[in-house]
């Protein structure tokens, strides 16, 4: 589980490419400190696992369903990327849960400074914004981040100096793909609603039935 608070800001040393697959070669600094093998690292908000480390940086295997999902697959050697290690037992709760497993990706449409501030408005398709709520949490490229404004297309967030001088994402131009994990809660209570619900519709007879009303 991580926090989506943002460790550092690592590089794309080299990218070992397969059918569908890679192996990235991330160098870093901070986050070597307690690294071992098999230990959970999000890269730009996606869960992977250590399976080779030195002292200047790690690798680690993406399987094709990572592929599909993340942003990973449009990644190069030179590359900045967002870094965090799986929270610890003692670490504080800074950001909100992040599991780590992206649902989709969204395409940043602008960013507008307003004063100490940038705007970073996204669009995203409407299978993942129907998870997505005015001031709820959503993570962008593994950053906790608090959702600003939505339509029906897109939504914004604020990013205040730090989170933009330790973060990559003011690093990104219109056009650019972003990771998205939205809040898990939503998540689960849909699944929970529909189980024995398969249409989906929640009615008020539905929501009497099994004691909501």
């Amino acid at each position: 589980m991580f926090t989506g608070i943002i460790e550092e800001i690592g590089k794309i040393k080299k990218i070992r490419t397969g059918s569908d697959t890679c192996v990235l070669t991330v160098s870093a600094g901070k986050i070597l400190s307690d690294i071992h093998i098999g230990d959970s690292i999000a890269v730009n908000g996606t869960c992977l696992t250590v399976c080779e480390f030195d002292n200047t940086g790690f690798s680690a295997d993406v399987m094709p369903e990572t592929m599909r999902r993340t942003n990973l697959g449009s990644l190069k050697a030179g590359s900045p990327v967002n870094l965090e290690r799986a929270m610890s037992a003692q670490g504080r709760f800074g950001g909100h849960i992040v599991s780590g497993h992206i649902d989709g990706t969204g395409i940043v449409k602008s960013l507008k400074k307003e004063k100490n501030a940038v705007w970073v408005q996204i669009s995203v398709k409407p299978e993942l914004l129907k998870y997505i709520v005015e001031k709820g949490s959503i993570a962008i490229d593994g950053i906790s981040l608090t959702v600003a404004e939505m339509t029906n297309q897109d939504f914004s967030v604020s990013i205040i100096p730090h989170t933009g001088e330790e973060t990559i994402l003011l690093k990104k131009k219109s056009g650019d793909t972003v990771n998205l994990e939205c809040d898990i809660i939503a998540k689960y209570v849909e699944k929970l609603c529909n189980f024995k619900n398969p249409s989906g519709d929640i009615s008020k007879n539905f929501l009497a039935e099994h004691g909501f009303l």
